[in-house]
């Protein structure tokens, strides 16, 4: 299914051919991916170096899947468990060099879940990431203290043919891709002047 940004410039293939699909095939992904995807992930930038990312990582079949996929809304849950691994990105909150609040640590952890995101575009895979999640069910789940805080659940797979959804999902797979205008995110001079306009 051709899903790619309608853009007005010319962007790298990956960024235009990347979206978030629902219908997943339940095919295992090779661990060499993983690994090439994990450390794409891994050279993420992030204030003080601190990398405050870390991931659980569920494949189908294993005892760590089953704990992610109980922390998904309903909603999710119900496309969600097709993909073959399912991820949680768990995020550091302090700082280890003095334990004060990184103020930057979901921004880092988003980073890093980007890089990720688009190592798998590279390796034909495709990423679903999800804020809809109980972050209390996944942080009991695997003993994860305060310390850290779950940044996003991810669904990570190969593609699969949108007829495999309920029909609900199923409309939403196909509909076109949109997104803000240029003009009304980028600014100069002040905030809300189009840089655009210049």
């Amino acid at each position: 299914m051709n899903k790619s940004a309608k853009t007005k410039y010319g962007i790298h293939p990956l960024l235009k051919e990347r979206w978030s699909p629902r219908a997943f095939k339940e095919d295992i992904v090779e661990k060499e991916k993983l690994q090439r995807i994990f450390e794409a992930a891994q050279w993420s930038p992030s204030a003080m170096n601190e990398q405050p990312w870390q991931f659980m990582v569920g494949e189908k079949g294993d005892a760590t899947y089953p704990k992610i996929l109980a922390g998904l809304v309903d909603a999710n849950k119900r496309w969600a468990q097709k993909a073959p691994v399912l991820i949680v990105a768990v995020a550091k909150k302090n700082y280890v060099y003095n334990d004060k609040n990184n103020f930057h640590y979901l921004y880092d952890t988003g980073q890093a879940v980007a890089h990720l995101t688009f190592q798998a575009c590279a390796e034909g895979l495709f990423v679903h990431q999800m804020g809809g999640f109980k972050a209390e069910i996944i942080k009991t789940n695997f003993n994860i203290n305060d310390e850290y805080e779950i940044a996003s659940v991810i669904a990570l797979g190969y593609i699969a043919d949108p007829s495999i959804l309920e029909e609900d999902l199923r409309i939403r797979e196909m509909e076109e891709r949109t997104r803000k205008d240029q003009s009304e995110i980028f600014f100069t001079e002040q905030f809300g002047n189009s840089w655009f306009k210049k």
